[in-house]
């Protein structure tokens, strides 16, 4: 056991470095070969973006899929449980009920995807249905999660003595309706439904985003880290698609990251750090279809600073409200500095989106990319 415990310790943390430095010399082998084909065969750049952009995130799927079975192998080992980091509950009650949600999204949005490339006229039905479906697998998750944190957070010295409970639930809520809203005030122009490209390209950039999120440039002491762009893809899909389409969007990939690098305390902490913090992500299209500003690089940095800043609220009361045993151990006492405490240590984020907003300025340079992205606003004449 203990052979095997120190095999999966070790297939994991050395492939993590491994994918951390491979990201890196493919981006760069792509941007030094995109560069000189600009100049010396300026006719091919278009296509060379295109394909180069495919061949990433083929390798984006394949590394998220390695990363990820090596990760819920180490964090499944009996040896690994026993040390307390996570426990057969969390696999059973958390993590087991949100990766079957995530698996049956995955083949629903398979299942939709073939369906409109054959125009099947009972696509908009079994929409319906599946769509169901999969909200039905996300109540039934939220109980799961419940049953566990009814076990585990009631009577617990911890909670009683440094969670405000009631105040973490009306954060959570309060942030959930106001994204909600946002969402459909902000995107009120936007009449489309999600189409065969859409919900393609929704998949595509989850899964570029989820392999970015394991190269990091550095970790926090407790959950977060500064990311290779990780949250490029997804601010681009947002960037596209607008409000609506984005924060939906961002709420699914927040799911995944609580199942990639799981911190769960309590479950509007989970909410606040989790889906609810990564859909704010999904504001980054707020001001792509305000045509005063000329230059999509402006309307695409403005929208993720303040994606970034909606992102970096929902960490802070999350980190106020539910993590005061932290900010003790740190030497804060109180409220008041419990939001001093929270506030620098998720100040981590900016230094996120900063990067974010250099990587999508370069690619928004480029003609050949606005060009596709225009592509794709465009609907699908013949879906049906």
């Amino acid at each position: 056991m203990y052979f095997n415990s120190l095999l999966a310790d070790y297939a994991f943390d050395v492939a993590e470095p491994v994918i951390l430095w491979l990201t890196v010399g493919i981006a760069a082998a792509l941007i030094v070969a995109g560069t000189i084909t600009f100049f010396v065969k300026r006719g091919l750049f278009g296509k060379f973006v295109k394909y180069g952009i495919l061949s990433f995130v083929a390798y984006s799927l394949v590394a998220g899929i390695i990363m990820l079975a090596l990760q819920l192998v180490k964090r499944t080992d009996p040896d690994y449980l026993e040390e307390g980091y996570l426990n057969a509950d969390v696999i059973n009650y958390v993590l087991v009920p949100l990766l079957t949600l995530f698996a049956a999204v995955l083949i629903c949005g398979a299942v939709l995807f073939v369906l409109s490339k054959r125009n099947y006229k009972f696509f908009k039905p079994v929409a319906i249905a599946l769509g169901g479906f999969c909200t039905a697998g996300l109540v039934a998750a939220g109980v799961t999660i419940g049953i566990y944190f009814s076990r585990h957070v009631i009577g617990s010295g911890y909670y009683d003595e440094y969670v405000d409970q009631t105040v973490l639930y009306i954060s959570a809520a309060a942030l959930a309706v106001g994204a909600i809203a946002g969402a459909f005030i902000f995107g009120i122009k936007d009449k489309s439904a999600f189409d065969s490209r859409s919900i393609a390209l929704a998949g595509v950039c989850v899964a570029t985003s989820f392999v970015l999120s394991y190269v990091k440039l550095w970790r926090m002491p407790q959950a977060g880290s500064v990311t290779f762009v990780s949250m490029l893809p997804i601010m681009l899909y947002a960037y596209i698609y607008g409000t609506k389409k984005g924060v939906l969007v961002g709420f699914i990939y927040g799911v995944m990251q609580s199942m990639q690098d799981p911190w769960i305390i309590h479950p509007a902490q989970f909410f606040l750090d989790y889906p609810i913090a990564y859909a704010m992500v999904g504001f980054t299209g707020i001001f792509s279809g305000i045509k005063a500003l000329k230059f999509p690089q402006v309307r695409f940095g403005l929208g993720a600073i303040l994606a970034g800043s909606l992102r970096f609220l929902s960490h802070v009361l999350a980190g106020v409200y539910a993590f005061g045993a932290d900010a003790v151990a740190s030497g804060y006492k109180g409220v008041g500095e419990f939001w001093i405490y929270s506030t620098a240590y998720n100040s981590y984020i900016f230094v996120d989106v900063a990067l974010v907003i250099v990587a999508g300025v370069v690619l928004l340079s480029s003609r050949a990319f606005v060009k596709q992205i225009e592509s794709y606003r465009r609907p699908i004449t013949n879906e049906k």
